[in-house]
C-alpha cells in the first residue's frame, strides 16, 4: 500500500474454548482511513475490534498497529482509543466528572485534550454537568466518543457508534469522525447500518463466520457481477415498461416492499450496471424523464447478503 498502514494483520486466529471467533484473518487499514467492519453476529466483529484496543491477544498470527508489533500483554497500544460494547460510564457522575475521572486515571504524563474542547466537539457542553444516569443512549455514545477523544487517538476504534443517535446526532458525528480522519487519524468502525457505512467509509471488510469475505473500497461492490434491483419513476411509465421488456440484461421484478404498482408508475428493474446505464441512455433518446432511480437495496447490503449467506452455506 501506497499510504503508511495504521493496522496490518495477518493469519489472525483466535479461540474461546471450543469456538472459533477469527479464523486466519488477513486486514489492512491505511492511516487517515475510515474503515468500516460488516458482519452477522457471531461474525468475529467484536472479537477483531477488542484485539486491535488490547482487550484480548490473538492465539496465532502477528498484528501491527501503528508499526508497532502487538505483543502479549492486555493492554492497549499507544495513541490507540475507543470503546466495544457500549461506552463505560460512571452513571451518578457528570459527563465532565466522568472526563475528569478518566483523565485523571490516565496520569498526569497521558497526553489529553482539554475536556469543554471534546465536550464542544461533540456537541454535549449544555449538558456538560448533568448527571450521566439520565442521558439518552445517544448521548452516552456521545460521551463515550469525548471520552475517547481526550488523548487525541491516531486509531480510533468504535463499537457500533450510531446506536440511539438521531439524525441530527448522526450528522454531527460523521462530522467529528470525518474530521479526525482528514487531520491523519484512522478510524475503524463497526456497524450493522448500512447507510452510516456507506456515508462514511472509503473502505470495507466483510466477516462471515470468523472470515475475512470482501475487503476493499465501496465502489468495487457496485461493479462486481452482481445484478441489483433499481427503483424506476419516469415521466411515462407505460412506455418505460414497454422499453424495459424490448432490451436486454433487464428484468422487471414485482416487489411489493419497495411499493411497486400499477397507479404509482413506479418499476423495479434488475440489472448490471451496464445493462442499467443503456436503459437510462435508451430513455432519454425516446424523451422519456428520469425522476427517480435508485437501488432497492444499497451495493453494500447487496453484496452483505449475498456473501455473508453464500459463507455460512459452504
Amino acid at each position: 500500500m501506497d499510504t503508511p498502514v495504521a493496522v496490518r494483520a495477518r493469519g489472525i486466529t483466535k479461540c474461546f474454548g471450543d469456538v472459533l471467533a477469527l479464523d486466519r484473518i488477513d486486514l489492512d487499514v491505511a492511516q487517515g482511513q475510515i474503515h468500516g467492519l460488516v458482519g452477522p453476529n457471531g461474525a468475529g466483529k467484536t472479537t477483531l475490534l477488542g484485539l486491535l484496543l488490547g482487550l484480548a491477544v490473538a492465539d496465532e498470527g502477528s498484528l501491527e498497529i501503528l508499526g508497532t508489533r502487538v505483543g502479549r500483554a492486555l493492554a492497549a497500544p499507544d495513541g490507540v482509543t475507543g470503546f466495544v460494547d457500549g461506552p463505560g460510564l460512571y452513571p451518578s457522575l457528570t459527563a465532565r466528572q466522568n472526563l475528569s475521572a478518566l483523565a485523571a486515571l490516565r496520569g498526569r504524563g497521558a497526553r489529553t485534550t482539554g475536556i469543554d474542547d471534546v465536550l464542544d466537539r461533540v456537541g454535549l457542553t449544555d449538558v456538560a454537568d448533568d448527571r450521566v444516569r439520565g442521558f439518552s443512549l445517544g448521548m452516552r455514545q456521545r460521551l463515550g466518543l469525548a471520552a475517547a477523544l481526550l488523548t487525541g487517538p491516531r486509531l480510533l476504534v468504535l463499537d457500533e457508534p450510531f446506536n440511539g443517535l438521531d439524525p441530527a446526532g448522526k450528522k454531527h458525528l460523521y462530522g467529528v469522525l470525518t474530521r479526525l480522519a482528514a487531520d491523519g487519524s484512522t478510524v475503524v468502525l463497526s456497524s450493522h447500518r448500512m447507510d452510516d457505512l456507506e456515508a462514511l467509509c472509503s473502505q470495507i471488510t466483510i466477516l462471515a463466520v470468523g472470515q475475512v469475505v470482501f475487503t476493499g473500497a465501496l465502489a468495487k461492490l457496485s461493479t462486481e457481477d452482481r445484478e441489483l434491483d433499481y427503483r424506476l419513476r419516469t415521466s411515462a411509465p407505460h412506455a418505460a415498461r414497454r422499453l424495459i421488456s424490448d432490451l436486454p440484461g433487464l428484468h422487471l421484478v414485482d416487489d411489493p416492499a419497495a411499493g411497486t404498482r400499477q397507479d404509482t408508475g413506479l418499476l423495479v428493474v434488475r440489472a448490471l450496471l451496464p445493462a442499467l446505464d443503456d436503459l437510462v441512455a435508451a430513455l432519454v433518446r425516446t424523451d422519456i424523464a428520469v425522476r427517480e432511480l435508485a437501488p432497492v437495496v444499497s451495493p453494500l447490503e447487496a453484496a452483505f447478503l449475498a456473501l455473508t449467506e453464500q459463507q455460512e452455506s459452504t
